[in-house]
């Protein structure tokens, strides 16, 4: 790994903000009594807090010798906020982010290598491709804890109006997506509505199914390639879009929440969102809006997505790390994991958490296709790839929307991603 702070501090604003030290995280002066752990915690929903006080409070119940503090914070602005944390000696002992995010904190030599602390029993609980995403330099720097995938939402009465049969099996071919499409755009209905106003993370997520990779390589060394298997989703979607005229066209400049409104307006058939998605629309759709879940979408290389879980971390300066690493333990056991990733409606890390859920909830809004589809994720090369957050936002997701709204065709499209890569790495 590289030396401490070399990247991350680069990183920090002109005007630092003053941060306290904490008192029972790193560098705190040992005291008499109870090991006290702070705990950074992410969530914001009032269900995932709940959950996440219960799991906290029942291990605090169970381990008297070793307390943890919840220290609520938020998503906006974690990233500037854990690098002043971190650089001012002041990050907690258990930190709360995701797998994109962690690597260069990991990289820097901040986060605490987990491998020895994690159990046999757990390795073995998380699918390789999600194991992965935490995995840096060959060091667990994190255990993963939740999971959203892409899936299809559906009108069952459009579908069923427009004579589909509303597919069953365990996977859905983009093919058979592309027919239900054709088939369902009638009159002022469109098959099909998909927020794609930031789409590059939809296109890297789901390019395994087609072979695509983007990056070979980690840090500073990786490589870019944009080739047939990179290029078929958005080629997809633009001929669904302007050749069969089965997507409706606003949703494309629109984020996946925008355009539920469409969906719960009976202005498009289906609607390819996130999973954690299938809460609020148990939530905020019309009384008797029938709606379900279609099965995970396959390519030609299967219905792999790449991972970017949730994790839960340990503050290598933490004086306390190993009681840090058996809290994690706990909280990502399967009960625990699973009642998280319920209040979260989000997919749990680990197959027994998964399991469970399964057996809880059973068809209810979707769990059990939106579970199933967690067994498909993948690994994420862009994650370990130093600059990628800089060509995501200043040159793919501009050039993916010039290429959706029909400004540049395929070509152009290759070429310009190619060549912005080219120009930040050179």
């Amino acid at each position: 790994m590289k030396t401490r702070g070399v990247s991350i501090a680069a990183c920090l604003t002109v005007t630092a903000l003053a941060v306290a030290s904490c008192s029972g995280g790193a560098g705190g002066e040992a005291e008499e009594g109870p090991v006290t752990l702070e705990f950074q915690s992410l969530s914001d929903q009032p269900a995932a807090i709940e959950a996440t006080e219960s799991i906290v409070s029942a291990w605090n119940e169970a381990n008297p010798d070793v307390q943890v503090e919840i220290v609520p914070a938020g998503w906006d602005g974690i990233y500037d906020k854990l690098i002043t944390q971190f650089n001012g000696g002041a990050a907690p002992d258990i930190i709360h982010y995701e797998a994109a995010s962690i690597v260069p904190f990991a990289q820097d030599g901040y986060l605490a290598d987990l491998s020895e602390h994690m159990s046999d029993e757990r390795r073995a609980d998380i699918p390789e491709g999600v194991l992965d995403s935490v995995t840096v330099d060959g060091q667990v720097v994190a255990y993963p804890t939740e999971l959203q995938s892409y899936v299809v939402f559906a009108n069952r009465t459009l579908l069923e109006e427009a004579g589909i049969e509303i597919p069953t099996g365990e996977t859905m071919s983009w093919d058979e997506l592309r027919e239900i499409a054709r088939a369902t755009t009638q009159g002022d209905v469109y098959g099909l509505g998909w927020g794609l106003a930031s789409p590059t993370a939809a296109f890297m997520t789901m390019a395994p199914q087609f072979g695509g990779t983007y990056f070979e390589g980690t840090g500073a060394d990786a490589s870019l390639t944009v080739g047939e298997g990179e290029m078929a989703l958005p080629e997809l979607v633009d001929a669904m879009a302007h050749e069969d005229g089965s997507i409706l066209p606003v949703t494309l400049t629109q984020s996946g929440s925008e355009t539920l409104a469409s969906f719960y307006a009976g202005q498009v058939a289906m609607t390819v969102q996130g999973s954690f998605q299938a809460a609020n629309i148990a939530n905020d759709a019309p009384e008797g809006f029938d709606w379900t879940v279609l099965p995970p979408l396959e390519g030609p290389e299967g219905a792999g997505q790449a991972a970017n879980p949730q994790t839960l971390s340990v503050n290598i300066d933490s004086e306390h790390v190993e009681e840090a690493a058996q809290f994690i333990e706990f909280f990502t056991d399967t009960e625990n994991l699973a009642a998280l990733n319920e209040a979260d409606a989000l997919i749990p890390a680990t197959t027994s958490a998964q399991e469970h859920m399964a057996s809880e909830l059973g068809e209810e809004n979707g769990w059990s296709t939106i579970l199933d589809s967690g067994q498909h994720f993948t690994s994420a090369p862009y994650l370990f790839v130093d600059t990628y957050a800089q060509w995501k936002d200043t040159v793919a997701t501009p050039a993916y929307q010039r290429f959706l709204a029909q400004e540049i065709d395929a070509a152009q499209l290759a070429e310009q991603l190619q060549s912005g890569w080219d120009e930040i790495t050179m």
